[in-house]
C-alpha cells in the first residue's frame, strides 16, 4: 500500500475534530491529569458519566512520574493499597504500613485503565477561564497551551459541564480563577483559597481526602489542590491520599447525578 501524507493528516484532523466537538457538553470536566484527576475520571467514566479531562502539559501523571527527588518509586500507605490492587499496579511491602510501587508503572496503568473505562483526555490544552451562570460554575474556557506559552492574542473556545473538578495540584488554578474573576465566595474559612502549608505527611494525607469536596457551586477540589484551597499541608512523595481523593470526589459526584 502506498502511504498518502494527505490522508494521514485528514484522518488525524477529522478524528480529533469529532472528539473535541463531543467533549463540549459533558457531565464532568476535570482539569489536571495528575493521579487524583485520573483516578477521579476513571471512577466517573466507569459509572457511565460522560467525563473529559484537560491537561496543560504534553504528558499526564503530574508529579507522580518523578517519585521523590527523581527516584521513580512511590510510597502508598495501608488504606490506599486496595486502589493499587484494583488498578493492577504491582506493589510490595517495605515495612508495616508502607508499600512501594514503581511510579512509571503507576502512572501509565492508571492512565490506561481510565481511558479504557471511557475517560476522554485532552493534553496540551489549558483552562484560562470558567463559565459562570447564576453564581454556579457551569463550564470551562479553553485554549491551546502553545498559545498560552507564546502569549499570543488568540481567542479561546468554551465547553459546558454539569460539574467541574479542579485537580491542578499545588496551584489550584481553577479555584483561583473563580476567586479572582467571578465574585463567588469559596467554602473556606476566608471565602478564598487559603494556600498550602508546609510538609506534614501524617496530617496532609488525611486532610487531602477530607478537603476533596465541593468548594463552590459546580466546582470541586481534588487531590493536592484541595489542601491548597483549604489550607492543609503538603505531604511529599506519598500518594495514597491522592488516589483516595480521586475516588472520593468521583463517588460524591456520582451520588449527585
Amino acid at each position: 500500500m502506498k502511504l498518502d501524507e494527505i490522508k494521514i493528516s485528514k484522518a488525524i484532523i477529522e478524528s480529533y475534530n469529532n472528539k473535541l466537538i463531543d467533549a463540549l457538553d459533558v457531565d464532568v470536566a476535570i482539569v489536571g491529569a495528575g493521579p487524583a484527576g485520573m483516578v477521579c475520571g476513571y471512577y466517573l467514566a466507569k459509572a457511565g458519566k460522560k467525563t473529559v479531562l484537560f491537561e496543560r502539559k504534553l504528558s499526564v501523571g503530574g508529579g507522580m512520574w518523578g517519585g521523590g527527588i527523581m527516584f521513580n518509586e512511590i510510597v502508598v500507605q495501608d488504606k490506599a493499597k486496595r486502589l493499587l490492587d484494583e488498578f493492577g499496579i504491582k506493589n510490595r511491602l517495605y515495612e508495616k504500613g508502607y508499600y512501594l510501587a514503581d511510579s512509571v508503572e503507576s502512572v501509565s496503568t492508571i492512565c490506561s485503565k481510565a481511558v479504557k473505562a471511557g475517560l476522554r483526555i485532552f493534553n496540551l490544552m489549558s483552562v484560562e477561564d470558567v463559565m459562570v451562570r447564576n453564581k454556579k460554575v457551569t463550564g470551562l474556557v479553553l485554549n491551546w497551551t502553545a498559545v498560552e506559552m507564546a502569549n499570543l492574542h488568540v481567542d479561546p473556545i468554551t465547553m459546558r459541564s454539569k460539574f467541574v473538578v479542579d485537580a491542578t495540584g499545588h496551584p489550584a488554578e481553577v479555584a483561583r480563577i473563580v476567586e479572582r474573576k467571578s465574585g463567588i465566595r469559596l467554602k473556606t474559612k476566608t471565602g478564598k483559597t487559603m494556600g498550602e502549608e508546609s510538609m506534614w505527611a501524617q496530617v496532609g494525607e488525611d486532610t487531602i481526602v477530607k478537603n476533596s469536596k465541593e468548594i463552590c457551586p459546580g466546582l470541586y477540589a481534588c487531590g493536592m489542590c484541595a489542601n491548597a484551597v483549604f489550607g492543609g499541608p503538603r505531604m511529599g512523595p506519598i500518594f495514597g491520599g491522592m488516589l483516595l481523593a480521586g475516588e472520593k470526589v468521583a463517588k460524591d459526584l456520582i451520588n449527585r447525578f
